[in-house]
């Protein structure tokens, strides 16, 4: 980094002390009235990556597990395109299921189930139970529905009447084979056809199956076998499960960065997240491993569902691609790994990229605005920022194609900000070349990724005072504080988070962007601890650092307004920040505390006459630093409001392990 001679408008003195000094009081000193300096109206987002089961089996809402018959032993060992499939014979019926390729109903979705029935009986057909069961409500209503032809009716090579349709029965069911809801429909014909039931079940149940059975002697080909909720998020179709979509909702987030993360260059140099594929009819997607995480993408969550969802909460959509190298950790080889595309096939590449843009921006007239249209939204997306690149080795391979793409945009979309990257860690050689690299191409962004202990935040807190104010702007695109135990999110990590959003806020003029990571993690499906958000089918639980992040989000400005804090005598772990939100006009002031004792304040709001003051003051806190919010249990850590009224000059006692938010409307 190129550092200055820049003043630190804030003094932050961090360790630790003892009780017996927190009796003397510190100051903090806001510059209420003056002009501060404009910051970031966009710092605090979230970050989407696939991993934990957050897409298939978590934010996205489809109930069946491998719809599409396209599950691999490339993923894990024990799959196959049948996996989670159960073949069902039912009242003396007799058959059997296979899988076939030859008449699929894309291209990009290759495989489909061969249904055979050689004995009707009471039905012969298959059960999915989704991921760890199918969560129901009872009077609720879902929409189950499948692709199927008609490959023959009677015998294979019989002389069956193939005239006649197949009949055919969708049901919800219980474990024990209770039917929860049921309709009949029949296939008919030699082409693929949609079949869709509305489906209501008598009573809730956590662990239904789904069974599609036929009831005449012959063969069926299936495919693409779903059910959603109807009541998705904003009642989206192919939408977004609406407790988890509103989770992130609450947030108040001012981007979205997605689909990754390590997932977008993970596979081999060809095998990368590519964005064409996720556009269009769900059953035109192309399914793919996701090979950084060791399951499968159906990419029914795809870029139209990311940017209406980013559109949907007011959030900017930030997607990231590739910068035409494999991941340096690629092709089983650590730190050998990353491979370029050949360079004759980076113009084709870069125009996918290009493409990506006029997709999200273009108007409805021109050749990727109309795809974008047909899908339902005429209007541009409004997109703003591009990463490009994820935590790659900055060697000479990667510099050349970053340095193409990155040109390309340049030359024709001057209005995107694209944002580079550094590497996976807040120093080192990644680190150093990756800066390196940016301002030697006048890159306008690079994106900064760490984990590391609560005490790396309280050490850093002046991190970003001493960055280059003329070189390229900040996003801590991925970052977390990882206590002892990682699977716990204390209150301890939540609250070194805290301190570190306060200079990225002090710093906002530099730190454009941040977000914590990873957002979601679907309990026993998780590969990474610790997570901002956990849950199962029917639960939603939110850990401290959530509300941290929503507390910062939802308290956000555009001005940054001079904080001094005087600390007593010796070392404590004590941060501050106040801005001003133009808006509104309301002063917002953050104090945290690291210290295991509430420290005794004295704030002063220079500037205000001397009258009584409006305030909203929330508190974030816990028994104690290792407090943390478990599953099924009331939050042991959770925010608390109560309004007050306040003096220009007013005592505050922080409590220990907080963070107190002071909204002031004058």
């Amino acid at each position: 980094m190129v550092k200055t001679g820049r003043s630190i408008f804030l003094i932050l003195l961090v360790a630790g002390v003892s009780p017996a000094v927190h009796a003397e009081k510190a100051t903090v000193t806001i510059q209420a009235c003056g002009p501060g300096k404009p910051i970031s109206p966009d710092l605090v987002g979230i970050f989407f990556e696939d991993l934990n089961y957050a897409a298939d089996g978590g934010l996205y809402a489809e109930l069946v597990q491998n719809r599409s018959f396209e599950y691999s032993p490339t993923e894990q060992p024990d799959w196959h395109p049948l996996k989670f499939w159960d073949l069902q014979r039912r009242g003396g019926g007799d058959g059997s299921i296979t899988v076939a390729e030859m008449r699929p109903i894309h291209e990009n979705n290759p495989h489909y189930a061969l249904l055979t029935v050689r004995r009707a009986g009471e039905g012969v057909g298959i059960a999915n139970g989704g991921f760890d069961g199918i969560p129901l409500t009872a009077g609720e209503t879902y929409e189950a529905s499948f692709w199927a032809y008609q490959a023959f009716m009677g015998q294979m090579w019989g002389r069956g009447d193939n005239s006649k349709p197949m009949p055919v029965s969708l049901r919800l069911e219980a474990r024990d084979g209770e039917v929860l809801a049921e309709a009949a429909m029949e296939v008919l014909g030699r082409q693929w056809r949609k079949v869709s039931a509305r489906l209501t079940p008598t009573r809730t149940v956590h662990d239904a199956r789904l069974a599609l059975l036929a009831h005449e002697q012959g063969g069926l080909c299936i495919d693409m076998v779903s059910l959603f909720p109807e009541k998705t998020f904003r009642n989206r179709p192919n939408g977004l499960r609406a407790d988890l979509a509103q989770a992130l909702a609450d947030l108040n987030p001012k981007f979205v960065r997605f689909p990754g993360g390590c997932l977008v260059h993970a596979g081999s140099i060809r095998r990368y997240y590519n964005w064409k594929d996720t556009i269009g009819p769900v059953e035109h997607r192309r399914a793919r491993p996701n090979h950084a995480w060791g399951y499968h993408q159906t990419m029914g969550l795809g870029y139209f569902e990311y940017f209406q969802f980013c559109e949907d909460i007011g959030a900017k959509p930030l997607p990231i691609v590739g910068a035409g190298v494999s991941c340096q950790h690629a092709g089983h080889s650590p730190g050998r790994g990353q491979e370029g595309l050949p360079l004759e096939e980076m113009p084709a590449y870069i125009q996918d990229v290009l493409d990506l843009i006029e997709w999200a921006n273009g108007p409805a007239t021109s050749k990727w605005g109309a795809r974008r249209a047909a899908a339902g939204h005429p209007e541009p997306f409004g997109l703003k920022y591009l990463g490009v690149g994820n935590e790659e080795a900055v060697t000479p391979i990667f510099k050349e194609r970053f340095q193409m793409i990155y040109e390309a945009l340049k030359g024709k979309h001057p209005e995107i900000v694209v944002i580079g990257t550094s590497g996976p860690f807040a120093g080192g050689e990644d680190f150093d070349n990756g800066w390196a690299f940016a301002r030697e191409i006048d890159l306008a962004m690079v994106d900064e990724h760490y984990y590391v202990s609560p005490q790396w935040f309280w050490d850093n807190l002046s991190r970003y005072d001493k960055y280059d104010r003329n070189s390229a702007k900040v996003y801590v695109g991925e970052y977390a504080a990882h206590d002892r135990d990682r699977r716990r999110n204390t209150l301890r990590s939540a609250i070194a988070e805290a301190a570190g959003l306060t200079g990225f806020e002090r710093n906002g003029d530099i730190v454009q962007l941040a977000s914590y990571a990873p957002l979601l993690a679907r309990r026993g499906h998780t590969q990474w601890h610790p997570d901002m958000i956990y849950f199962t089918a029917t639960e939603v639980f939110v850990s401290a650092n959530y509300f941290v992040h929503q507390l910062f989000s939802a308290n956000s400005g555009d001005i940054y307004l001079e904080t001094v804090l005087s600390a007593a005598p010796g070392p404590r772990k004590l941060a501050a920040s106040s801005v001003r939100d133009s808006k509104s006009g309301h002063l917002i002031i953050k104090i945290v505390n690291g210290e295991d004792a509430p420290i005794p304040l004295t704030v002063t709001l220079a500037g205000l006459a001397a009258a009584d003051i409006q305030s909203t003051r929330t508190v974030l806190t816990g028994s104690d630093a290792d407090a943390f919010n478990e599953d099924g249990r009331p939050p042991a850590v959770k925010p608390i409001s109560d309004d007050m009224t306040l003096k220009p000059t007013f005592d505050y006692e922080a409590p220990a392990n907080s963070l107190a938010v002071f909204r002031i409307r004058h």
